[in-house]
């Protein structure tokens, strides 16, 4: 069985906390309580952090019912006499925690911080992931792209079983309030914890999805928004899918590229993207029998291999893209073992009530039969090397809860223009599509592979973001950063 920190890992996009988490309020408590910070004092923690919690409503309907500790970080501003505010960071996944994400980047946000005071948070998502009940990390089914209406309905009544097992066993209350606009409502508490009339904040990846939120929410109390990689929700999760796809199909052909040029590619000498796509063919015809140490016997099919095998960014000195290449290699030998603890966790992971509670209640699913085929023949055109529908929405199609944040048109009026940033090999066409809703905003490329350039510690997206937030000042349309 998966461990829950290794199911988080596996997902990428990632001490037990028992009763303290969780609290029932007095009569008298409100979600404006001020933030009492302290020394953190955590070994590697950044010099000048400081640690707090707020508490926040499980069911933000129900304020004065259960409640939840959210913990904080803020490194603050190295220049008062100067300080603008507060920038709150808004993490991704699902799931990961914006407390080690204002860690990884502290070093990189130096010039930032001499105006404002630098927040993180653990969203109460991440809390979630420590102390969802056991039964909530059991697949509800083995994921697989299905063959027809019958198997597609017999999937999502499988997954149906597990959520409603996963929120009978819940007494948190949480399971059924993880959506965006919960999480949104968080983060308009601490605004106000932090004594601050508007917000500036840095979004990245899933934090998207709550970026749009909170816009939905509260455009009055946004000073500045600077968003790196960010999916938009508000499209729908098929044409997020597809926007994903078509960007995979373009790295494909990078990938062929590179390894025609590359002697140190293992498949130098031949056409390395139909190397790919003939073994993915191969494997829908035959599946690829694998043994893996963590997840036992299974097999690898194609809609394996095109969700989970190939890699599209090719990481330092393209080392993912020579490990790719090999495993091709090996894989057309019929040893897929280098596919297969990624392949077939992740087949477990997103059937996992608890990892897939953090999104489904913002419209991840897929709405029937119908759409499953539409998105198959819209993927075709766009992306024909990763066809097959895709794996997380499979997971939601069983979502037994009201799907309390879907997918719909964002009302921006007032909202100030944005910044946002994106690596043109990688999540540009994300972020482009955000950032074009909000009039004036402005998107900087970054020449090159990657995602969330601030978390990567990119020099010119980071100088961009501190003059965007600092003076509101944005960089001309088209500015491209260089690859570092």
């Amino acid at each position: 069985m998966l461990r829950k920190s290794a199911a988080l890992a596996i997902a990428t996009l990632m001490g037990l906390m028992g009763p303290a988490g969780m609290a029932r309020a007095t009569a008298g408590q409100v979600a404006h309580a001020q933030i009492e910070w302290r020394a953190c004092g955590g070994e590697g923690d950044p010099a000048g952090m400081e640690c707090g919690a707020l508490d926040v409503p499980v069911d933000w309907s129900q304020p004065r019912g259960e409640r939840i500790s959210l913990e904080l970080v803020r490194l603050p501003a190295t220049e008062p006499a100067r300080r603008i505010g507060s920038v709150l960071g808004v993490p991704g996944g699902p799931g990961r925690n914006g407390v080690d994400d204002l860690k990884l980047a502290a070093a990189d946000l130096t010039e930032l911080r001499r105006r404002f005071d630098l927040v993180g948070y653990r969203p109460r998502s991440t809390l979630w992931s420590t102390i969802a009940p056991e039964s909530c990390w059991q697949p509800g089914t083995a994921l697989h792209d299905p063959r027809d209406r019958e198997d597609f309905e017999a999937m999502a009544a499988s997954m149906a079983e597990a959520f409603e097992t996963c929120r009978e066993d819940d007494s948190t209350g949480l399971f059924a309030h993880l959506d965006a606009l919960s999480i949104a409502r968080d983060m308009d508490a601490i605004r106000r914890a932090l004594g601050e009339e508007r917000l500036s904040f840095m979004a990245n990846s899933f934090g998207g999805v709550v970026a749009a939120a909170y816009i939905r929410l509260f455009p009055q109390r946004i000073r500045a928004m600077y968003l790196d990689g960010v999916i938009n929700q508000t499209e729908g999760w098929p044409t997020v899918h597809l926007v994903t796809a078509a960007g995979v199909e373009q790295a494909l052909g990078r990938f062929g590229r590179w390894c025609a040029a590359t002697p140190a590619c293992a498949l130098h000498g031949e056409d390395a993207a139909r190397a790919w796509r003939e073994l993915v063919r191969g494997a829908d015809r035959e599946p690829i029998p694998v043994t893996s140490q963590q997840h036992g016997e299974g097999e690898l099919t194609g809609w394996h291999l095109r969700n989970f095998g190939f890699v599209p960014d090719p990481g330092p000195g393209h080392s993912r893209w020579v490990t790719l290449a090999e495993n091709v290699v090996k894989a057309r030998r019929g040893d897929g073992s280098g596919f297969a603890d990624f392949a077939l966790g992740n087949t477990r992971v997103w059937a996992m009530p608890a990892m897939l509670a953090m999104s489904c209640g913002d419209g991840r699913g897929y709405t029937g039969w119908a759409q499953v085929r539409e998105y198959r023949r819209d993927v075709r055109e766009v992306a024909p090397s990763f066809v097959g529908a895709a794996f997380d929405s499979l997971g939601c199609s069983g979502w037994t809860e009201p799907v309390a944040n879907p997918a719909r048109r964002l009302d921006v009026r007032g909202v100030p223009p944005m910044l946002g940033a994106g690596a043109l090999e990688g999540d540009f066409p994300w972020t482009e599509r955000f950032t074009r809703m909000v009039p004036g905003s402005v998107i900087v490329g970054y020449d090159g592979p990657g995602h969330v350039l601030y978390l990567m510690g990119k020099k010119c997206p980071i100088a961009h973001a501190t003059a965007y937030l600092t003076e509101l000042r944005l960089p001309a349309p088209g500015t491209v950063c260089p690859a570092e």
